[in-house]
């Protein structure tokens, strides 16, 4: 029996690709190792979709491809975007790699793996845009925390952003069948989970391919009708296409956690008309009234690009303001990355990378002044808060989360008091940081 180490890299979309190669190696008869010395067989799953992204990826190919050689018999696979992206290059450039597998044919490994046994049968990638689109019959390892499991409802991508490459990797959008997906959300609750956080490119677009009948909205009053379940939750809604369907079921459900990220990616006009995103500042805005009066309370995430080609000081200066009039709960800010085979590779007046880089500072301090500010009007306030466990080399302290905060993308709560990981309490908030808080376990959640 071969043992299998696997590297995830990139974002939980990723993460819900390498469940799916683990449960077919390990179908297969492949046994799963923590310890990459430990293992016949190294699994890298990359991300390539932007320039950060693409050189994390070939560096621990590179760290693996030495681990490989330190051990008699190791074979070493390269799976996901990077490959599927660059599969002809990867293929001239990395003779140490045994296999290349991209998003759409990653279930093969196993039949990969034994091809590999003959040198002339290695594999050669496939190129071009395709996805796996996942299904409850297949087979699932869930990796990390037992309490909280993310759902992929959809795969692809049907907008065209000018810096995204995303839909030239995975293709054009598909929805999973509504049944489908609640099977699976009924195996994972029965396993333990509580916490299920629904991912896709773009969750907003589920459903439109399926029929008249089947939405985002329409599937979340079917996952709120599990039992098990106590949260769930929405990552990466398109503007666009967030109805007052949507947001009113989010508002009812008691389940549906008012959390929403919506990735916005600037707020002038002519940005916005260059990333071929929404009409206007102003339709934003009215936008964001629009959630903020159906749903109260609503915490909202959002994610800009900064230094994209053509973006002048007062194009960043109103994205600025943007920020500080919305004062929005969470926010990630990116610096533009030239991606080739994008819109946006060939734009006239591309930003340095040092103002790139200013900017982004700039407009990440503004968001840190709102977020403490916000955090402070918690103090002394009981919340509900989900335990993962302890703190590293903290043994009198927890990790927590609220509703208003993601696994692994947003702050954490430092917990005093007894509980255990997976388990919801209440809790008293008494010290408020910029993204993270300090509260005191007060009891049971109800």
């Amino acid at each position: 029996m071969e043992k299998v180490h696997l590297l995830t890299l990139g974002c939980p979309k990723n993460l819900a690709d390498s469940e799916l190669m683990l449960g077919a190696l390990t179908s297969a008869g492949f046994e799963i190792t923590l310890d990459p010395e430990d293992a016949q067989v190294l699994l890298v799953n990359t991300c390539a979709f932007i320039d950060a992204a693409k050189k994390e990826s070939i560096d621990a190919i590179l760290e693996a491809a030495e681990v490989k050689k330190r051990g008699f018999g190791k074979r070493l696979v390269v799976a996901g975007c990077l490959s599927q992206r660059y599969a002809t290059e990867l293929a001239a450039t990395m003779p140490e790699v045994d296999v290349f597998v991209g998003t759409g044919n990653f279930l093969d490994l196993p039949e990969l793996l034994r091809r590999t046994e003959a040198p002339e049968s290695r594999p050669i990638p496939y190129a071009g845009a395709a996805h796996l689109l996942p299904s409850a019959a297949i087979p699932r390892v869930k990796t990390g925390d037992f309490f909280t499991s993310y759902l992929k409802i959809s795969e692809g991508c049907n907008h065209k952003c000018a810096f995204c490459i995303i839909p030239k990797i995975r293709g054009l959008h598909e929805s999973r069948p509504t049944a489908d997906l609640v099977t699976e959300a009924r195996n994972l609750a029965a396993g333990g989970v509580r916490e299920l956080n629904l991912i896709a490119q773009d969750l907003t677009a589920y459903g439109r391919d399926l029929g008249q009948r089947s939405s985002l909205a329409a599937l979340l009053r079917q996952l709120s009708s599990i039992d098990d379940l106590r949260w769930i939750r929405l990552l990466y809604c398109y503007p666009n296409f967030v109805t007052d369907e949507l947001l009113d079921a989010i508002a009812a459900l008691p389940k549906v956690v008012k959390y929403i990220d919506m990735p916005l990616q600037h707020a002038d006009d002519a940005m916005l008309r260059a990333m071929r995103r929404e009409r206007s500042g102003a339709a934003l805005v009215k936008l964001l009234e629009r959630v903020r009066a159906r749903i109260p309370g609503v915490v909202l995430r959002t994610s800009f690009i900064v230094g994209f080609p053509g973006e002048t000081d007062a194009a960043f200066e109103r994205l600025v303001d943007f920020v500080r009039n919305q004062q929005f709960d969470r926010v990630g800010v990116f610096t533009y990355s030239r991606e080739e085979n994008t819109a946006a590779y060939d734009m006239a007046d591309q930003v340095p990378e040092r103002v790139k880089r200013a900017r982004r500072s700039s407009l990440m301090a503004t968001q840190s002044e709102i977020s403490l500010a916000k955090n402070r009007g918690l103090v002394g306030r009981e919340v509900e808060v989900l335990v993962e466990g302890p703190m590293p080399g903290r043994s009198t302290r927890l990790r927590a989360r609220t509703s208003g905060q993601a696994p692994e993308i947003d702050g954490s709560v430092f917990l005093a008091g007894d509980a255990e990981p997976g388990e919801f309490v209440r809790a008293r908030i008494d010290k408020a940081l910029s993204y993270d808080l300090h509260a005191t376990v007060t009891g049971a959640a109800v």
